[in-house]
């Protein structure tokens, strides 16, 4: 009977981690309402927010600048300040993430602006418009949908190791079999609603985010389309292929 115990460790590890996601997805369900009148619709760095959080906004900002001659985007991977003058917070935080030499990595100046002051200000104003999901909640939900995953990897792991013990006739493995379905069957429950209940909560836009994206209309304005669709809209191969990464200086 010494498999009772694998038993108990996969009931409570299920049973938690469950638990730990309702509280989550229920907590995501219940943000604030809209505070921004709808009709007043996005801007481009929050439609590119919401459409794919802070790197969106980079890539949205180095495109910008790039279309304006302020900075040069090579196909190397570099990037050059032509005009050391930002026109907004945004554009300052690239800047300032190239530094003083004028010229840095393209990757490099992604990760910095993604995570720079006025990226978070952004994301704080759509979050307390009730249009992008708050990072707390956003983070919480993964978090948890990770636990379930690694309760259900940890009850077949188990239940795998207790069904081959030593010592056991068919009965009983057919009782363990039987035992540690439940658990199993919990935890990927539990996903299987997740996946449709749960993940939007995971998205950058808040439900009411997601349907002023989807008024925005794309076409014909090259900036729009990489606010929304990202760096597979731009339309020139060689930036493209400057913000994608693909090779190396």
């Amino acid at each position: 009977m010494f498999w009772v115990l694998f038993l108990v460790a996969a009931c409570l590890a299920s049973a938690l981690s469950c638990a730990r996601l309702c509280l989550a997805a229920s907590a995501a369900a219940d943000q604030g309402p809209v505070t921004r009148d709808p009709e007043l619709g996005l801007s481009l760095y929050e439609a590119a927010f919401l459409a794919g959080g802070p790197f969106r906004v980079t890539d949205l900002t180095l495109v910008t600048m790039h279309r304006a001659r302020r900075l040069l985007l090579a196909h190397t991977g570099w990037a050059t300040v032509v005009d050391p003058e930002g026109r907004d917070d945004l554009e300052r935080s690239v800047i300032g993430a190239i530094g003083p030499g004028g010229q840095a990595r393209i990757a490099s100046i992604r990760s910095a602006t993604a995570a720079a002051d006025a990226v978070h200000a952004l994301a704080d104003r759509l979050a307390a418009a009730g249009l992008a999901v708050p990072d707390a909640t956003r983070t919480g939900v993964t978090a948890s949908v990770r636990a379930v995953r690694g309760a259900a990897a940890l009850t077949l792991a188990l239940g795998v190791i207790a069904f081959l013990m030593p010592g056991q006739d068919r009965a009983t493995q057919a009782e363990i079999a039987a035992w540690f379905s439940l658990p199993l069957v919990l935890t990927l429950g539990c996903l299987f609603i997740a996946r449709f209940e749960v993940h939007p909560h995971t998205r950058w836009a808040s439900p009411d985010g997601q349907r002023l994206l989807g008024r925005i209309d794309p076409a014909g304005d090259p900036l729009t389309a990489v606010a929304v669709r990202g760096v597979s809209a731009v339309d020139d191969p060689a930036l493209r292929t400057a913000l994608s990464g693909r090779r190396a200086a």
